[in-house]
């Protein structure tokens, strides 16, 4: 793994966790379904938000069957946790997969996570809308955890063009203004859309590329 892509990787955990515990901390979020979540790796989701409340519950969803084998062995049936088959671009779905009825309960907020996985999503597929979808059968005081690579205001710059050529042309790096979008309607949490690195971290800016915020549903 190139050093560049690792920092980043470590970033964007790195930020998760510190949206996770502001979550089950201060806004007091108990479920959390997080989409396009891997394996689980080092603190992931539900030990970061169950050190806070030990009944916090985490569905993690993602749509590679390897992934899901996985995911699913580590976790064992863990306590307050499902492992769900679903793609991002298809919210209803996921919100109705049965293993969520008796895990998530939607009369009550809900936070949303969706790390790394909206550039994947082209235009086409309108991840605005997405996101809209799924917050819309949310509950006031839902939230949704977003990062998401940007052009850094310079979408010819050549370094880009090789990162997508990497993914065969499926990387959408968005302006600043495209992601800010995903939020819309929604009211983010201070300190805003910035920097991963910079969202309530000791980090400078980090790397440029990634953006990332966490909004509330009013």
């Amino acid at each position: 793994m190139a050093p560049e892509v690792r920092a980043a990787a470590m970033e964007n955990r790195e930020f998760l966790i510190r949206a996770v515990e502001y979550l089950a901390g201060d806004a007091g979020v108990r479920q959390f379904v997080d989409i396009g979540a891997g394996i689980p790796a080092e603190r992931p989701v539900h030990e970061v938000a169950q050190l806070i409340d030990p009944d916090a519950r985490v569905a993690y969803v993602d749509n590679d069957p390897i992934v899901l084998v996985h995911s699913r062995a580590l976790l064992g049936g863990r306590r307050g946790t499902a492992v769900v088959q679903g793609d991002a671009r298809e919210p209803e779905a996921i919100l109705e997969a049965p293993e969520l009825a008796g895990l998530i309960d939607p009369g009550r907020p809900v936070a949303v996570i969706l790390i790394a996985i909206l550039h994947f999503v082209p235009d086409s597929d309108d991840p605005a809308g997405l996101v809209r979808r799924l917050l819309d059968r949310l509950p006031s005081g839902s939230h949704v955890v977003i990062t998401h690579l940007s052009d850094g205001g310079v979408p010819d710059d050549p370094r880009i063009a090789k990162t997508r050529a990497l993914y065969g042309g499926g990387l959408h790096f968005r302006s600043r203004e495209a992601v800010e979008a995903l939020f819309e309607g929604l009211e983010l949490v201070e300190p805003g859309l910035v920097g991963v690195g910079q969202w309530r971290g000791t980090a400078g800016e980090g790397t440029s590329w990634w953006l990332g915020g966490v909004a509330r549903k009013p």
